[in-house]
């Protein structure tokens, strides 16, 4: 049975239009609760980093919506709590997301506060260093948590040291302390810029309300960012690239297993889409879990991810093993991407896994975060306003000829990074 698309945000009930000042805005009307949603970003982000200085743009965003020469802190936290409301900025590899929620009468608000957080931060000298200090916390817990070390590892080991997919979106605990309330300064005047802003707004506002509310916040906000270099070139891994991080009294051991991927907008992106699926995501955790942790047992978790990225994000193999283990687990981890190279993924399982990634779309569009969301992220990777409409029959049309050429092309199990984080080994 072919599911409804009426109901899927699509050309007919989605307003795109994009401003003088290069800011795009996408708006969706849904009255069937009194709020409304506000999600886009900036092309502002850790791509921006200099080398010398990683976790600039993090720290920089953080301080932003920690007062503005309007609202200081205290205050402006109170006028947004003080309707109910939400709000918040977070910086990317290659963006800077915002967001806000709260009742529809709160919309000019929220886009007034958003605006002025972007144009007028203060980088009062004592947030500065209250955030530095809560960054520098969260990456001292990082050094001893094994998941995000061998993470780290992984990143490492798979995209060369110019390339912004090498580095910590937060930085070091050594560059973090070496950036200045200068350093934060500069970058916002030469990054934070409307040209190329994205602003999606979905709730109980008129699509042509919506707009102007837009208009007036930002509309009168000039400015473009300086070119970014192209990216650089990330070369097929050709050997099995490793490290081993020991962390002392820990008991469990953490791997990240993977390459880089397809970029977003890659042709092959959603085929590879499906093949993670049937590797790790479907049911429990797709063929790895069933073969690593039912039949097996040996991962407390394992699962494969796929990212969405400008670039070649990456394409993972994740899991949580004893120690003694980690051999045995990572041998069954490429035995199944062996797998999809040799033998086509059978029908019924092709379809099985078609169904719940053409079924599980409905679910993330039943909130207006949710639709938001989607919007914003069709935006960025020039997907077009009917991706939706037709993402059902898109993903109808992969085959398991299909699966299998894609595995064959991006995931080689001969040659891949690994990065393993656990006790210190005998």
């Amino acid at each position: 049975m072919r599911r409804n698309k009426v109901a899927l945000p699509g050309p007919a009930d989605v307003l795109r239009q994009t401003l003088p000042n290069g800011i795009t805005v996408l708006a969706r009307e849904n009255f069937a609760s009194p709020s409304v949603v506000l999600d886009g970003y900036l092309l502002a982000g850790a791509e921006d980093d200099p080398q010398d200085q990683e976790g600039l743009a993090s720290l920089a965003v953080d301080v932003m919506e920690r007062g503005t020469r309007r609202r200081p802190f205290e205050q402006l936290y109170e006028e947004v709590e003080s309707v109910g409301a939400t709000f918040g900025f977070s910086a990317g590899v290659h963006s800077t997301a915002f967001g806000a929620k709260g009742l529809t009468e709160q919309l000019p608000l929220l886009l007034d506060i958003c605006s002025d957080v972007m144009r007028n931060p203060t980088f009062a000298p004592e947030q500065v260093e209250r955030a530095r200090a809560e960054l520098l916390s969260a990456l001292r817990e990082q050094e001893f948590d094994t998941r995000a070390r061998a993470s780290r590892a992984f990143h490492e080991l798979a995209y060369p040291a110019a390339h912004p997919y090498h580095r910590q979106v937060s930085g070091t605990l050594d560059s973090v302390r070496r950036l200045r309330r200068d350093d934060l300064r500069s970058f916002h005047e030469r990054c934070i810029k409307p040209q190329g802003m994205v602003i999606t707004i979905v709730g109980a506002v008129k699509v042509e309300a919506a707009l102007t509310a837009v208009q007036n916040a930002f509309g009168d906000w000039e400015g473009a960012r300086p070119p970014r270099p192209p990216l650089p070139a990330v070369p097929p891994l050709t050997t099995r690239r490793e490290q081993y991080v020991p962390l002392p009294e820990k008991t469990q051991t953490d791997l990240v297993l993977g390459w880089p991927g397809p970029a977003r907008r890659s042709p092959d992106f959603l085929a590879c889409q499906l093949a993670n699926t049937v590797l790790g995501i479907f049911g429990m955790m797709g063929r790895l879990g069933e073969q690593v942790r039912s039949q097996n047992g040996l991962a407390y978790y394992v699962y494969s991810s796929l990212e969405s990225a400008i670039g070649p994000g990456p394409w993972q193999a994740r899991a949580g093993v004893h120690p003694a283990q980690v051999e045995k687990a990572i041998a069954l981890i490429l035995d199944e991407v062996q797998r999809l190279h040799e033998e086509p993924v059978p029908a019924a399982e092709l379809a099985d896994n078609q169904a719940y990634l053409i079924g599980s779309l409905p679910l993330r569009l039943e909130t207006n975060e949710g639709v938001a969301g989607n919007l914003t992220h069709i935006e960025r990777f020039e997907l077009g306003l009917d991706y939706l409409l037709r993402y059902e029959e898109r993903i109808s049309a992969i085959t398991a000829a299909d699966i299998q050429s894609v595995a064959q092309r991006w995931l080689n199990p001969a040659a891949f990074a690994l990065g393993v984080s656990g006790p210190p080994q005998a």
